[in-house]
Protein backbone atom coordinates (compact mmCIF):
# COMPACT_ATOMS: atom_id res chain seq x y z
CA UNK A 1 0.00 0.00 0.00
CA UNK A 2 1.50 3.49 -0.93
CA UNK A 3 -0.08 6.74 0.23
CA UNK A 4 0.70 10.26 -1.20
CA UNK A 5 2.34 11.79 1.97
CA UNK A 6 5.55 12.76 1.07
CA UNK A 7 3.45 14.88 -1.83
CA UNK A 8 0.79 15.93 0.17
CA UNK A 9 1.48 18.70 3.10
CA UNK A 10 -1.69 18.15 4.87
CA UNK A 11 -0.56 14.10 5.10
CA UNK A 12 2.90 15.18 7.29
CA UNK A 13 5.00 15.86 3.83
CA UNK A 14 7.11 18.67 5.00
CA UNK A 15 10.79 18.99 5.63
CA UNK A 16 10.82 19.51 8.87
CA UNK A 17 7.89 20.42 11.83
CA UNK A 18 7.87 22.99 14.69
CA UNK A 19 7.55 21.29 17.69
CA UNK A 20 4.83 23.63 19.64
CA UNK A 21 5.70 21.81 23.19
CA UNK A 22 7.52 24.94 24.92
CA UNK A 23 4.51 27.21 24.25
CA UNK A 24 2.23 28.20 26.89
CA UNK A 25 4.28 28.62 30.14
CA UNK A 26 4.69 26.61 32.89
CA UNK A 27 4.19 22.70 33.07
CA UNK A 28 1.06 23.27 35.55
CA UNK A 29 -2.47 23.96 35.42
CA UNK A 30 -1.66 27.81 36.30
CA UNK A 31 -3.43 30.26 33.14
CA UNK A 32 -1.29 31.14 30.75
CA UNK A 33 -0.64 35.29 30.13
CA UNK A 34 0.14 38.06 27.74
CA UNK A 35 4.09 37.31 27.96
CA UNK A 36 3.08 33.87 26.84
CA UNK A 37 0.97 34.64 23.70
CA UNK A 38 3.74 36.81 23.14
CA UNK A 39 6.35 34.18 23.30
CA UNK A 40 4.47 31.46 21.06
CA UNK A 41 3.87 34.25 18.17
CA UNK A 42 7.46 34.90 17.81
CA UNK A 43 8.19 31.00 17.77
CA UNK A 44 5.49 30.55 15.21
CA UNK A 45 7.01 34.02 13.25
CA UNK A 46 10.29 32.35 13.36
CA UNK A 47 9.03 29.44 12.23
CA UNK A 48 7.15 30.42 9.18
CA UNK A 49 10.34 32.73 8.32
CA UNK A 50 12.03 29.56 8.10
CA UNK A 51 10.14 27.93 5.94
CA UNK A 52 8.23 25.51 8.04
CA UNK A 53 4.69 25.52 8.09
CA UNK A 54 3.53 22.14 10.00
CA UNK A 55 2.95 22.64 13.70
CA UNK A 56 3.26 19.56 15.87
CA UNK A 57 0.96 19.88 19.15
CA UNK A 58 -0.45 17.11 21.89
CA UNK A 59 -3.45 17.49 24.45
CA UNK A 60 -0.76 17.00 27.78
CA UNK A 61 1.74 20.08 26.59
CA UNK A 62 2.17 22.32 29.00
CA UNK A 63 -1.66 20.74 30.74
CA UNK A 64 -3.44 22.17 26.87
CA UNK A 65 -1.89 25.42 27.28
CA UNK A 66 0.20 24.81 24.09
CA UNK A 67 -2.51 24.08 22.12
CA UNK A 68 -4.38 27.44 23.48
CA UNK A 69 -1.75 29.83 22.76
CA UNK A 70 -1.56 28.39 19.82
CA UNK A 71 -5.22 28.95 19.36
CA UNK A 72 -4.67 32.66 20.59
CA UNK A 73 -1.79 33.55 17.22
CA UNK A 74 -4.14 31.81 14.76
CA UNK A 75 -7.31 33.87 16.15
CA UNK A 76 -4.84 37.16 15.86
CA UNK A 77 -3.50 36.21 12.43
CA UNK A 78 -6.24 36.22 9.62
CA UNK A 79 -5.27 33.59 7.01
CA UNK A 80 -2.73 31.58 8.71
CA UNK A 81 -4.73 28.86 9.79
CA UNK A 82 -5.09 27.99 5.58
CA UNK A 83 -1.56 28.29 5.03
CA UNK A 84 -0.13 26.04 7.87
CA UNK A 85 -0.72 21.92 8.84
CA UNK A 86 -1.89 21.32 12.64
CA UNK A 87 -0.85 17.90 13.98
CA UNK A 88 -2.23 17.21 17.51
CA UNK A 89 -1.84 13.88 19.72
CA UNK A 90 -3.57 12.03 22.04
CA UNK A 91 -3.29 9.04 24.28
CA UNK A 92 -1.30 10.30 27.77
CA UNK A 93 -3.10 11.37 30.61
CA UNK A 94 -1.20 13.26 33.13
CA UNK A 95 -1.22 12.03 36.93
CA UNK A 96 -3.69 14.12 38.63
CA UNK A 97 -4.18 13.90 42.77
CA UNK A 98 -4.47 10.26 43.61
CA UNK A 99 -4.87 8.86 39.84
CA UNK A 100 -1.64 7.94 37.84
CA UNK A 101 -0.32 8.84 34.75
CA UNK A 102 -1.37 6.88 32.43
CA UNK A 103 -2.18 5.68 28.46
CA UNK A 104 -5.70 6.00 27.32
CA UNK A 105 -6.83 5.25 24.31
CA UNK A 106 -10.16 4.11 25.01
CA UNK A 107 -12.66 4.99 21.79
CA UNK A 108 -14.83 7.63 23.79
CA UNK A 109 -11.62 9.46 25.46
CA UNK A 110 -9.77 9.69 21.79
CA UNK A 111 -13.40 11.49 20.47
CA UNK A 112 -13.10 13.76 23.75
CA UNK A 113 -9.80 14.75 23.41
CA UNK A 114 -9.59 15.82 20.08
CA UNK A 115 -12.97 17.77 20.47
CA UNK A 116 -10.94 19.21 23.48
CA UNK A 117 -7.69 20.22 21.36
CA UNK A 118 -9.93 21.74 18.88
CA UNK A 119 -11.57 24.00 21.03
CA UNK A 120 -8.48 25.35 22.37
CA UNK A 121 -6.91 25.71 18.95
CA UNK A 122 -9.13 27.27 17.77
CA UNK A 123 -10.25 25.45 14.77
CA UNK A 124 -12.77 23.41 12.94
CA UNK A 125 -10.41 20.51 11.85
CA UNK A 126 -7.16 18.77 12.87
CA UNK A 127 -5.03 18.04 9.67
CA UNK A 128 -2.98 14.81 11.23
CA UNK A 129 -3.77 13.17 14.36
CA UNK A 130 -1.56 11.24 16.25
CA UNK A 131 -1.80 8.10 18.45
CA UNK A 132 0.78 9.31 21.14
CA UNK A 133 2.36 5.83 22.79
CA UNK A 134 0.84 2.50 22.75
CA UNK A 135 -2.01 1.75 25.55
CA UNK A 136 -1.81 -1.90 26.19
CA UNK A 137 -5.35 -2.14 27.22
CA UNK A 138 -6.46 -0.56 23.80
CA UNK A 139 -8.80 -2.45 21.84
CA UNK A 140 -7.62 -1.93 18.01
CA UNK A 141 -10.79 -2.29 16.64
CA UNK A 142 -12.60 0.13 18.90
CA UNK A 143 -9.31 2.52 18.31
CA UNK A 144 -10.41 2.07 14.59
CA UNK A 145 -13.71 2.88 14.92
CA UNK A 146 -13.19 6.35 17.32
CA UNK A 147 -10.78 7.62 14.57
CA UNK A 148 -13.15 7.06 11.60
CA UNK A 149 -15.28 8.70 13.38
CA UNK A 150 -13.39 11.68 13.24
CA UNK A 151 -12.65 11.54 9.91
CA UNK A 152 -16.31 10.86 8.80
CA UNK A 153 -17.58 13.79 10.76
CA UNK A 154 -14.36 16.12 8.85
CA UNK A 155 -12.73 16.73 12.35
CA UNK A 156 -10.00 15.26 11.88
CA UNK A 157 -8.09 14.57 7.91
CA UNK A 158 -5.54 11.96 8.59
CA UNK A 159 -4.34 10.26 10.90
CA UNK A 160 -0.67 8.81 12.44
CA UNK A 161 0.69 6.91 15.71
CA UNK A 162 3.76 8.13 17.89
CA UNK A 163 5.96 5.67 19.69
CA UNK A 164 4.73 2.76 17.47
CA UNK A 165 6.06 -0.49 16.22
CA UNK A 166 5.58 -2.12 13.35
CA UNK A 167 3.54 -4.54 14.55
CA UNK A 168 1.81 -1.86 16.52
CA UNK A 169 1.04 -0.23 13.56
CA UNK A 170 -0.14 -2.87 11.80
CA UNK A 171 -2.75 -3.51 14.61
CA UNK A 172 -4.77 -0.13 14.24
CA UNK A 173 -4.10 -0.26 10.40
CA UNK A 174 -5.78 -3.07 10.06
CA UNK A 175 -9.19 -1.42 11.79
CA UNK A 176 -9.13 1.99 8.98
CA UNK A 177 -10.24 2.45 6.04
CA UNK A 178 -7.90 5.33 5.39
CA UNK A 179 -4.25 4.90 5.20
CA UNK A 180 -1.77 6.06 8.62
CA UNK A 181 0.66 8.64 7.17
CA UNK A 182 2.81 9.43 9.79
CA UNK A 183 4.98 7.80 13.04
CA UNK A 184 6.83 10.14 15.19
CA UNK A 185 9.61 8.54 16.91
CA UNK A 186 12.87 9.69 18.92
CA UNK A 187 15.45 10.30 16.11
CA UNK A 188 18.29 12.19 16.66
CA UNK A 189 22.46 11.52 16.33
CA UNK A 190 22.51 10.79 20.15
CA UNK A 191 19.56 8.84 20.43
CA UNK A 192 19.70 6.32 17.43
CA UNK A 193 18.59 3.15 18.58
CA UNK A 194 16.24 3.23 15.19
CA UNK A 195 19.66 3.46 13.34
CA UNK A 196 21.75 0.81 15.41
CA UNK A 197 19.21 -1.65 15.74
CA UNK A 198 19.63 -2.45 11.72
CA UNK A 199 23.67 -2.92 12.13
CA UNK A 200 24.09 -4.63 14.98
CA UNK A 201 21.70 -7.54 14.09
CA UNK A 202 23.71 -10.73 13.88
CA UNK A 203 26.61 -9.34 16.94
CA UNK A 204 26.77 -9.83 20.78
CA UNK A 205 25.32 -5.85 20.87
CA UNK A 206 22.13 -6.48 19.42
CA UNK A 207 19.96 -7.22 22.65
CA UNK A 208 21.38 -3.67 24.39
CA UNK A 209 18.98 -1.94 21.17
CA UNK A 210 15.48 -2.03 22.59
CA UNK A 211 14.54 -0.17 19.68
CA UNK A 212 11.90 -3.42 17.53
CA UNK A 213 13.77 -4.18 14.28
CA UNK A 214 11.41 -3.94 11.09
CA UNK A 215 9.89 -0.40 12.38
CA UNK A 216 11.41 1.59 9.66
CA UNK A 217 11.30 -0.94 6.67
CA UNK A 218 7.95 -1.11 7.73
CA UNK A 219 7.06 2.72 7.81
CA UNK A 220 8.80 3.26 4.11
CA UNK A 221 7.04 0.11 2.57
CA UNK A 222 3.64 1.89 3.66
CA UNK A 223 4.24 5.62 2.71
CA UNK A 224 3.83 5.79 6.34
CA UNK A 225 6.69 9.24 6.93
CA UNK A 226 9.07 9.11 10.08
CA UNK A 227 8.97 12.11 11.76
CA UNK A 228 11.48 12.92 14.69
CA UNK A 229 11.25 14.28 17.71
CA UNK A 230 14.18 15.15 20.20
CA UNK A 231 16.04 15.53 16.88
CA UNK A 232 18.15 18.48 17.93
CA UNK A 233 19.47 16.06 20.62
CA UNK A 234 18.53 18.51 23.49
CA UNK A 235 21.36 20.70 22.48
CA UNK A 236 24.11 18.09 23.00
CA UNK A 237 26.03 18.79 20.50
CA UNK A 238 25.26 23.03 20.20
CA UNK A 239 26.28 24.01 23.53
CA UNK A 240 25.55 21.54 26.79
CA UNK A 241 27.97 18.48 25.36
CA UNK A 242 29.68 17.04 28.28
CA UNK A 243 30.90 13.24 27.26
CA UNK A 244 34.05 12.97 25.19
CA UNK A 245 31.90 11.65 22.13
CA UNK A 246 29.59 14.38 22.36
CA UNK A 247 32.56 17.63 22.50
CA UNK A 248 34.52 15.77 19.79
CA UNK A 249 30.62 15.59 17.81
CA UNK A 250 29.83 19.53 18.55
CA UNK A 251 33.28 19.99 16.85
CA UNK A 252 32.92 18.05 13.88
CA UNK A 253 29.41 19.60 13.54
CA UNK A 254 30.41 23.17 13.64
CA UNK A 255 33.62 22.39 11.22
CA UNK A 256 30.94 20.83 8.38
CA UNK A 257 28.49 23.85 9.46
CA UNK A 258 31.30 26.33 8.56
CA UNK A 259 32.42 24.84 5.61
CA UNK A 260 29.00 24.44 3.94
CA UNK A 261 27.90 27.81 4.90
CA UNK A 262 25.19 26.65 7.12
CA UNK A 263 24.86 26.09 10.99
CA UNK A 264 25.23 23.22 13.42
CA UNK A 265 21.46 23.01 14.20
CA UNK A 266 21.28 22.22 10.04
CA UNK A 267 24.38 19.71 10.32
CA UNK A 268 22.34 17.66 13.01
CA UNK A 269 18.96 17.89 11.10
CA UNK A 270 20.55 17.31 7.67
CA UNK A 271 22.20 14.12 8.80
CA UNK A 272 18.42 13.07 9.61
CA UNK A 273 17.27 13.78 6.80
CA UNK A 274 19.45 12.33 4.58
CA UNK A 275 18.87 8.93 5.49
CA UNK A 276 16.51 7.40 2.89
CA UNK A 277 13.65 7.26 5.05
CA UNK A 278 13.24 10.61 4.24
CA UNK A 279 12.90 11.69 8.24
CA UNK A 280 11.10 14.65 8.64
CA UNK A 281 12.74 15.97 12.12
CA UNK A 282 10.89 18.25 15.02
CA UNK A 283 12.30 21.34 15.76
CA UNK A 284 10.86 21.86 19.75
CA UNK A 285 12.74 24.96 20.95
CA UNK A 286 10.72 28.37 21.71
CA UNK A 287 13.63 30.44 21.06
CA UNK A 288 13.54 32.31 17.93
CA UNK A 289 16.95 32.50 17.27
CA UNK A 290 17.21 28.68 17.55
CA UNK A 291 14.53 27.74 15.42
CA UNK A 292 15.94 30.33 12.51
CA UNK A 293 19.42 28.62 13.21
CA UNK A 294 17.28 25.45 11.86
CA UNK A 295 16.34 27.26 8.15
CA UNK A 296 18.53 25.77 6.27
CA UNK A 297 17.32 22.24 6.86
CA UNK A 298 13.95 23.38 5.64
CA UNK A 299 14.92 25.18 2.57
CA UNK A 300 18.19 23.15 1.17
CA UNK A 301 18.42 19.52 0.23
CA UNK A 302 20.68 17.88 3.19
CA UNK A 303 24.66 18.61 1.73
CA UNK A 304 26.43 16.00 3.45
CA UNK A 305 28.23 13.35 1.44
CA UNK A 306 28.32 9.30 2.39
CA UNK A 307 31.63 10.02 3.93
CA UNK A 308 30.41 12.54 6.50
CA UNK A 309 27.22 11.24 7.48
CA UNK A 310 29.08 8.14 8.51
CA UNK A 311 32.07 10.39 10.07
CA UNK A 312 28.93 12.31 12.45
CA UNK A 313 27.41 8.88 13.22
CA UNK A 314 30.66 7.20 14.22
CA UNK A 315 32.05 9.90 16.32
CA UNK A 316 29.12 10.15 17.87
CA UNK A 317 29.06 6.45 18.67
CA UNK A 318 32.32 7.05 20.89
CA UNK A 319 33.56 3.84 19.06
CA UNK A 320 33.91 2.11 14.88
CA UNK A 321 30.92 0.39 13.52
CA UNK A 322 30.85 -3.76 13.79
Amino acid sequence: MTTNAETDPRAGGERLLYGCMGLGGSWDTTAYGAADIAAAEAAVSAALDSGITVFDHADIYRHGKSEAVFGEVLARAPGLRERIVVQTKCGIRLGDGDRPGMYDLRGETIVRRVEESLARLRTDVVDVLLLHRPDPLADPEEVGGALMSLHRQKLVRRFGVSNMSAAQIAAVQAHLDVPLVANQLEMSLHSRDWLESGVLVNTAHAASVGFPHGTLEHCRAHGIRLQAWGALARGRYTGLQQTPAEQATARLAASLARAKGTTPETILLWWLRRHPARIAPVVGSARPERIRACADAARREPDLTHEEWYTLWITARGAALP
